[in-house]
């Protein structure tokens, strides 16, 4: 039987897989265990199995809110709940992690003692844009991967508590017209379209690379009112011909993290939530939306900032500290940051 060539990258006529590609670069790394890939494994099957709920979420009776009230102060949606869940139980007994925080948790997650401890550390929001599901716009799963600080047994918050450029890998999956999930590890970002048919991610955009510099912002201009004067220059600025490239920069807001960085890392530009008068520490996440983000930002030539200071090197002192963000296009992002120095 003859099977067909492989091209220089190793692939055939049925493409690349997620398995695959992470596999691949398993076998690059001298003494690699494999739980690296079983806990990609575990975090693949969840947002398989998320992207199925939300294809039927208005057939399913899952659409709407459950009543509850988050950590964050926010009403949590069925489908909120749903993900959270989905995804603790495809990663809990793998044996991979030793702990795993979550969004929608108020305190870390442990791993039920019937199942091994692993070396990882897993952070997630399980369902960002929960404002969005109800109307049918892209939403999204954000996840974070750290190697465990404490040395054995249960992991602790102190396993969490760590700055993003410790982060082994990071990624998200969005739901929207295709279902992709996009990850790095540091030294390249690949997206990955789930067939729905086969059941199986394929690589479809690889090594994705943020352009220097792009005429899109991203802005909530609703919360126009509460921006320190930084913020207002800035955004003043985009909209007239003093703008980069000499032309108005055009607004492009979805309302989900996860939708507004996606155009933003594939087309180039600024995604930015600030913080703003009444809360300067911003709205965003630090563990679960900010750290994941700003890694794969960089990874593909771009950057991420609170205005003042590089994402990655933050240090976090809660599991759910907030942070302004600025991300997006290297030269946009440095932008900014000049215009709020004026906030100093």
């Amino acid at each position: 039987m003859t099977r067909p060539s492989l091209g220089p990258a190793g692939r055939d006529e049925l493409g690349w897989t997620l398995d695959r590609h992470i596999l691949e670069r398993q076998r690059r790394i001298p003494g690699a265990s494999g739980d690296f890939t079983g806990l990609f494994q575990s975090i693949a099957l969840a947002g398989r199995v998320i992207a199925s709920k939300v294809s039927k979420a208005g057939l399913a009776d899952v659409l709407g809110a459950t009543g509850a009230v988050n950590v964050q102060g926010e009403t949590v949606q069925k489908l909120d709940e749903l993900a959270n869940n989905v995804l603790v139980r495809c990663v809990e007994a793998g044996g991979h992690v030793c702990v795993m925080a979550s969004e929608e948790d108020e305190t870390t997650i442990p791993i039920p003692p019937q199942y091994p401890a692993g070396k990882y550390v897993l952070m997630f929001d399980p369902l960002d844009g929960s404002s969005n599901i109800d109307v049918n716009i892209s939403i999204g799963t954000i996840f974070s991967i750290h190697r465990r600080v404490t040395e054995k047994g249960p992991g602790t918050e102190r396993d969490c508590l760590q700055p993003g450029f410790k982060q082994v890998a990071a990624g998200y999956i969005i739901y929207g017209s295709s279902t992709m999930l996009v990850y790095t590890t540091g030294d390249g970002v690949h997206g990955f379209t789930l067939d729905p048919l086969v059941g199986e991610f394929f690589l479809s955009h690889e090594n994705i690379r943020i352009p220097k510099t792009a005429p899109t912002y991203s802005i909530n201009e609703g919360n126009r009112s509460k921006w320190t004067p930084g913020v207002t220059k800035w955004i003043d600025t985009l909209k007239t011909k003093d703008a980069p490239g000499g032309k108005p920069y055009g607004l492009r807001y979805v309302g989900t993290l996860v939708a507004d960085f996606h155009r933003t890392l594939l087309r180039g530009g600024v995604f930015a939530y600030p913080g703003d008068k009444g809360a300067p520490e911003g709205k965003l996440r630090l563990l679960y939306e900010a750290a994941p983000m700003a890694l794969i930002a960089e990874a593909a030539g771009g950057a991420a900032s609170t205005g003042r200071a590089r994402v990655l090197e933050l240090e976090p002192t809660a599991l759910h500290q907030r942070v302004p963000l600025f991300i997006g296009s290297k030269d946009d992002v440095a932008l900014a940051e000049r215009f709020l120095a004026d906030d100093a």
